[in-house]
């Protein structure tokens, strides 16, 4: 029996030693993870405050939390500290096991102690846990009816090298218009040479910021000026150093803005609307002499704690002492007439393009490694800062953003923050009958690092579905109102995505969802290979964003008659057998007229060509058709889910967008195409 105070490890299978190359996914000691190097001195917590009322007269909530939509399951609730939750009965009680972790932060057991969970050694039967991330095999271990708050390949964006490899690809496809919110990086040793020749380019006064790659909370970081005191013999991440930032009471500062991903299949992001601003305790010089002070150049908690003059803050709503809420630095720039809205804007387009930077690595290892989807959640922290013309730049990503509380200012936001996550995971309750099931099978056993079978909680995929989602990711030019008849036949998966979607949506707590969103459409063009799930959910928003509860009483009436479970007693939500017309788009430069049509046996796709001189009409207006075995390539692809060019930053404006799809600077006419109905497109587009 654990003593008060006391953790539990975790098994080999969650509690690895992260040892070996870095491309298997192991991040333990290799990420930008805040809580895994906490001291024993950050790691004593402040309480959460609890009502001043007695225990019983707090407000008492269901433990279940039901779903707007019928023959949905309910998800577990997690309360605040004024609240009460109720007691399930005692079999499903039984269920209520969670496995803590030595990372596991206090305001994490806090929120689950208030559910009702208890904790537990096994390896089958607890329902969520928030520890280390894992080499990407070890998801394997991981149950259908499990949550682990990682996804596999998270630390193409949690180290910094990575992270800056990414969206360096990023900008060299898509331009410095759009991704130019990184500084200038070089990675050491592999770029020497080219950080010497942009070291002599820029003259004998820039000012350079070195980084060990895998390292946290400051450790390692340096402000230099000269090539003499560039470090040779171990692996750098060397930065342009912002040295113009923003400053307040003549101290710098950065934001840690709390970012949430519960999918990434289709990409689901939240971000919270809080946050923390981290100030360094010295005031900003800046003079070459002053590069060596760290309680002037880093903003980092853990370095300016240890600084005498460093001042703590208790309030989340005073701008005093050198650690304030997010809120309370927009309300301090909004008082001097800054347009904190446009800052925030240009902070969510940061997030969401970092975060596509490495959707193709994520979802390529979630499908290699993870039984279900379901299984993974991650809270990010993003570390961004403003320069002196207010320009966010983002500085790193932590994969596990330390979630101690030292002070009640960090109880209240961190507090609130967890509460909301935990809600939005969606934990269900499984039948006790696989848990008991998983008890007994071989997949089960310990003796195997990343053993166990892989299996698959989620229905599989019709024929039917399998042949709307391909017809819609292998065509090469289309616009808005081809996109929007997604809609026009939902399938039961659809519905499944779409109800589920929209339960998570209610359950956001202070979280704002940014993608999808009425006008994230226009971030589609980003992704490496277009997802269909993305395509469904972004023309829904489109369509419903202005009256959300008219698209809910949709959902509703469809799950009622169980369509989401397959029930289809009609062919209503059979997508071949119904007739697509109407839709008709000229090239823009070879202008062959291209006619999209479904019948019940297939998608045809057909295709006139204006007729040269001396051709007859009925030649002209030949129609080919031909099957394919296999989705188009990537080129194809990644023009299906195009989008016209952004702003340099997105308008705060809700009202949506209407995105039209570009072709490619030399499109080429296409043979018509029919998916038979039998037709089993490559799984990763799906």
């Amino acid at each position: 029996m654990l003593q008060e105070g006391e953790e539990e490890e975790l098994p080999d299978e969650l509690e690895n030693d992260c040892s070996g190359d870095d491309n298997d996914g192991s991040d333990c000691c290799s990420m930008n993870t805040d809580c895994a190097l906490d001291t024993p001195e950050e790691a004593l917590s402040v309480e959460e405050p609890m009502s001043t009322e007695v225990e019983d007269d707090r407000v008492e909530r269901p433990a279940l939390v039901q779903s707007l939509f019928p023959l949905m399951q309910p998800t577990v609730y997690f309360s605040t500290a004024n609240e009460r939750v109720e007691l399930l009965p005692l079999e499903q009680r039984r269920l209520l096991k969670w496995r803590m972790s030595t990372v596991t932060p206090n305001v994490v057991k806090h929120c689950i102690a208030r559910s009702h969970f208890k904790t537990t050694k096994k390896n089958h039967d607890w329902l969520g846990c928030w520890g280390h991330h894992m080499k990407s095999p070890c998801f394997k271990t991981i149950r259908e009816y499990q949550k682990l708050n990682h996804f596999p390949g998270s630390f193409q964006i949690g180290r910094k090298d990575r992270l800056w490899r990414n969206l360096s690809k990023m900008q060299a496809r898509f331009g410095k218009r759009e991704f130019n919110f990184f500084p200038r990086s070089f990675v050491l040793p592999q770029d020497i040479k080219l950080l010497r020749k942009a070291w002599e380019e820029g003259g004998g006064r820039q000012k350079w910021i070195i980084k060990p790659p895998a390292s946290a909370r400051g450790i390692g970081i340096q402000v230099i000026h000269k090539w003499s005191q560039m470090p040779r013999k171990r692996p750098l991440l060397v930065q342009k150093y912002i040295h113009k930032p923003y400053l307040i009471s003549g101290n710098k500062f950065d934001l840690r803005i709390y970012v949430y991903v519960t999918s990434y299949d289709p990409l689901r992001v939240y971000i919270f609307n809080d946050g923390l601003v981290r100030f360094a305790s010295c005031k900003y010089s800046s003079s070459m002499k002053s590069l060596g002070n760290k309680f002037m150049h880093l903003t980092n908690y853990s370095v300016n704690k240890k600084n005498s003059e460093y001042q703590s803050n208790s309030d989340d709503k005073a701008c005093q002492g050198h650690k304030w809420a997010l809120k309370a630095l927009w309300q301090y720039l909004g008082s001097r007439g800054v347009n904190t809205n446009l800052i925030w804007e240009k902070i969510k387009d940061i997030v969401i393009k970092t975060i596509i930077a490495s959707e193709s690595h994520v979802n390529t290892l979630v499908k290699t490694h993870v039984r279900s989807a379901y299984s993974c959640h991650e809270l990010f922290g993003f570390d961004i800062m403003l320069d002196e013309k207010l320009k966010p730049w983002v500085l790193e990503v932590n994969i596990s953003p330390s979630l101690h509380s030292n002070t009640a200012l960090d109880v209240a936001i961190k507090g609130q923050m967890v509460r909301d996550v935990l809600n939005l995971a969606g934990f269900l309750l499984p039948q006790r009958e696989e848990v008991q099931a998983a008890s007994s099978s071989t997949s089960s056993s310990t003796s195997s690092l990343c053993g166990g079978s892989r299996e698959r909680c989620k229905p599989e995929l019709s024929t039917d579905e399998k042949v709307k989602r391909a017809f819609y990711l292998s065509q090469r030019f289309a616009d808005q109102d081809f996109f929007a008849s997604v809609l026009d036949v939902l399938t039961p998966d659809d519905v499944r995505v779409l109800a589920e979607s929209e339960d998570e949506l209610c359950r956001r707590g202070e979280f704002q969802r940014i993608f999808p969103s009425p006008t994230s459409a226009r971030y589609l063009r980003f992704f490496e290979h277009p997802r269909y799930l993305n395509i469904l959910l972004n023309q829904w928003e489109h369509r419903h964003w202005h009256n959300r509860t008219k698209g809910i009483d949709l959902l509703k009436n469809l799950c009622q008659k169980g369509v989401h479970l397959g029930n289809l007693s009609d062919t209503v939500h059979h997508w071949s057998s119904k007739s697509y017309s109407g839709h008709v788009r000229t090239d823009l430069n070879s202008n062959p007229t291209t006619k999209l049509e479904l019948t019940r046996s297939c998608v045809l796709v057909t295709q006139s060509v204006p007729s040269p001189a001396g051709v007859g009409a009925e030649a002209s207006d030949r129609e080919v058709q031909s099957v394919a075995s296999s989705l188009p390539d990537a080129s194809v692809l990644d023009s299906a889910s195009s989008s016209p060019s952004p702003s340099p930053s997105p308008s705060p404006s809700p009202t949506p967008t209407t995105p039209s799809i570009s072709p490619p600077s030399t499109p080429s006419p296409s043979p018509s195409r029919c998916l038979p109905r039998d037709y089993l497109p490559p799984a990763d587009y799906l």
